[in-house]
């Protein structure tokens, strides 16, 4: 029996070749979703929900925005920051001046407003590109902070800046301990995660990386460059709105400005180098390496006894040399290296 497939036959030998790592990797994410719904919270304590692994799905979710925009659609960004800055306050403004509103659906009107700021900051992207637009993102960081210090009435009139979050109630239930905060921040991660990845396979998904590979081509054979990228940017923006709002609500408890600072979208646009630019699981493996590497560090410069000079930029260094590897050795980034893993491992030990 045959298989059409891109205007080739193929075996049906050679189709269930390429159907079973697809099946084999379906049911390894089942699997790690069933973890990390019914497992995780059992074993892990409150301060590994709390300080790793609530911060490493929100990042996550941050990252997965930034790469819709940089790495899938090739428009470089340096104001992640303050798109989850909008989300959060945004949010936070919902959620007092309409009585009654769900978290939930704040959370979604926030991650809309962060689009609408996405969108008027994304239309120089239709003259400039590169370094010159990576600028004009800078720009929108130092904005939307500025605005957010400024404006009193975004922070309700408090003379410190500082908010307390509203308590996160859903249906009647409190979301109010690490666990219950651990699987709201879950659900709404991989609800949006499977929306970003069927999104990158339909003919969104097609237009931004033609748009990412040649924009002049892409414009000949059809594609509308206005529309296709200002969408990458209100979609990115979305995602990273709805991160904001779930870092202040679910993490830090409060809304405040200085919680998105430069440094925050630095470490997102490192997220994406180190995991793999173009790519839903390098969101996540970017996370969780950024997430994890500052505590692994701190255990080896006690266990080493380094001077407090040399421990403190530890850090720093360590992410430099990383980002200069991965640029030089491997662009792809850790989801390459865990490709190239897997299919080793499905040959051996027979790799003939």
């Amino acid at each position: 029996m045959f298989y059409r497939e891109a205007g080739q036959f193929k075996t049906s030998y050679q189709a269930d070749g390429q159907i079973f790592p697809i099946l084999q990797d379906r049911l390894a994410l089942l699997v790690l979703l069933a973890v990390a719904i019914v497992v995780v919270p059992l074993v892990a304590s409150p301060y590994a929900l709390s300080a790793i692994l609530i911060p490493f799905l929100i990042f996550s979710l941050a990252a997965l925005g930034l790469n819709i925009l940089t790495g899938y659609a090739g428009q470089l960004s340096l104001g992640t920051a303050a798109f989850m800055a909008v989300g959060a306050f945004a949010s936070y403004n919902f959620i007092l001046r309409i009585p009654g509103l769900p978290v939930l659906a704040a959370f979604v009107l926030g991650g809309l407003s962060a689009a609408l700021v996405g969108i008027a900051f994304g239309l120089p992207s239709l003259r400039i590109r590169g370094f010159y637009l990576a600028a004009a993102t800078l720009a929108t960081q130092f904005f939307v902070v500025w605005c957010l210090t400024k404006i009193p009435y975004l922070t309700n009139y408090s003379s410190s800046g500082v908010i307390t979050a509203q308590p996160i109630v859903i249906l009647g239930y409190a979301f109010d301990t690490p666990n219950r905060k651990y699987l709201l921040v879950l659900a709404v991660v991989v609800v949006m995660a499977l929306l970003a990845k069927n999104m990158i396979r339909s003919n969104v998904g097609r237009s931004w990386m033609a748009v990412r590979d040649m924009d002049v081509a892409a414009e000949v054979i059809g594609f509308r460059l206005m529309r296709t990228k200002l969408l990458a940017f209100a979609v990115s923006s979305f995602y990273c709105g709805v991160a904001g709002a779930l870092y202040a609500y679910a993490y830090l408890g409060t809304v405040e400005p200085e919680a998105y600072n430069l440094d925050l979208s630095f470490r997102i646009l490192f997220m994406i180098i180190i995991g793999g630019v173009g790519s839903v699981l390098g969101s996540f493996l970017g996370a969780a390496f950024i997430v994890l590497l500052p505590v692994l560090l701190n255990v080896l410069a006690h266990s080493l006894t380094l001077p407090t000079s040399v421990a403190s930029n530890l850090e720093l260094m360590v992410f430099g040399a990383l980002i200069i590897f991965f640029l030089i050795v491997e662009p792809h980034g850790l989801a390459r290296l865990w490709q190239i893993g897997k299919e080793k491992l499905r040959l051996w030990p027979f790799p003939h």
